[in-house]
């Protein structure tokens, strides 16, 4: 580790709806209470049968005669989300090979078995492979708007439309939301979908402020390196959950991007909590059992978690943010393990989102049941 402390059930016929209105329900029923809506798009305002016309986020325009039948995408987060929006694989022909590890090794490659077998058009570089691209004839390819040209300009030069995307913050992400039930002819679904994410915002706040007013939890994220820990700071989508859930990034001031930390920085911070990454295999087990952390706060008192797995990784922003939210409020506030009924809305978030009855067993894996066991107070989540 460095020394230094900082350095630069099947698919359902029918799918049903996310809860139009949904701004108007308040309080911990608000996911349950969407449960009768349609999600089939059947409006004028969601098909894509005539040309139109989307904004990239940056700032250009992209053209296209009509629907969207075939996307493939360099970006790691947008196949689960593309799925969410549409309500199946269908559409996605190319993905990332970070995102086909996730597929093979999450929930999401039983979600959509077809996941497990799509083709890569980039690795951990996003530089595309244009001649897999070009066999996989794609109408449209999502790429990253702000890595430079040597990622958006092959693609553009062969002669594909791309559409640049950035991503980190939560209003990033519902354009993200937006533009893919734009390009799949799914409007009114994504504007269900941004109207639930919304309510679960203002229920989980107010779940968590009485605990929150007394005082906020010292939480710190951490993911592995190749010479230790690197975590999140105030500009990372890990500090908008960690507050949402009442709790207060120990890293939140740090001058850096994604900065490493040494075992002299967590021991300064002593975090009461501390969340691993979804990205790499680190579990608790492997904190509690290192004695240069031993005297760490949340080692001590067992109160290290792995971030769940979903349909994606659960640390950055996805479709299934709204349960992160969730999950790591009951975290940080044990007693409310009866009230944020995570396990009854994971069920109903994985049927309206991709149209799949989940197991008790596969929710256990999403959870990582076995991975945080041995920490403080996660038999909470097995009600």
């Amino acid at each position: 580790m460095s020394t230094a402390v900082f350095s630069s059930r099947s698919r359902r016929s029918v799918l049903r709806g996310l809860g139009g209105g949904a701004l108007a329900v308040a309080g911990a029923g608000a996911l349950g209470a969407c449960s009768t809506r349609e999600t089939e798009d059947t409006h004028s305002t969601g098909a894509a049968d005539a040309g139109f016309t989307i904004t990239d986020q940056r700032g250009k325009n992209v053209t296209f005669d009509g629907p969207v039948r075939r996307i493939a995408t360099t970006i790691i987060p947008s196949p689960s989300m593309i799925a969410a929006v549409d309500g199946s694989y269908d559409h996605v022909v190319g993905i990332n090979e970070s995102t086909l590890q996730a597929n093979k090794q999450g929930v999401f490659g039983t979600l959509f078995p077809e996941s497990k077998k799509t083709a890569t058009i980039a690795g951990a570089d996003f530089v595309p492979n244009v001649e897999t691209v070009v066999g996989l004839r794609p109408d449209v390819v999502i790429q990253w708007g702000d890595k430079g040209d040597e990622v958006i300009a092959p693609l553009e030069n062969a002669g594909f439309k791309v559409i640049g995307l950035t991503y980190g913050t939560q209003q990033q992400m519902e354009t993200w939301i937006k533009i893919f039930g734009r390009l799949l002819g799914k409007r009114k679904r994504a504007a269900d979908l941004l109207d639930w994410m919304h309510t679960e915002d203002k229920a989980v706040r107010g779940l968590v402020a009485p605990y929150a007013k007394k005082r906020q939890k010292r939480v710190l994220y951490l993911r592995t390196a190749a010479d230790g820990w690197t975590t999140a700071t105030g500009s990372d989508y890990v500090t908008h959950w960690t507050e949402i859930a009442g709790g207060t990034n120990v890293a939140h001031d740090v001058a850096a991007d994604a900065p490493q930390v040494s075992v002299e920085q967590i021991l300064a911070w002593d975090p009461e909590v501390v969340f691993l990454s979804g990205f790499d295999d680190a579990t608790p087990a492997d904190l509690y059992a290192d004695k240069k952390l031993a005297d760490v706060r949340a080692v001590r008192e067992r109160r290290v978690y792995k971030v769940p797995l979903g349909g994606y990784r659960w640390d950055p922003p996805c479709c299934e943010s709204p349960l992160m939210w969730r999950w790591a409020a009951q975290v940080l506030h044990p007693e409310l393990a009866t009230r944020t009924g995570l396990r009854s809305r994971i069920k109903d978030s994985f049927d309206r989102l991709y149209g799949y009855d989940i197991s008790a067993a596969e929710t256990d894996r999403v959870l990582h049941m076995d991975l945080n066991a041995k920490s403080s107070g996660y038999d909470g989540f097995r009600a």
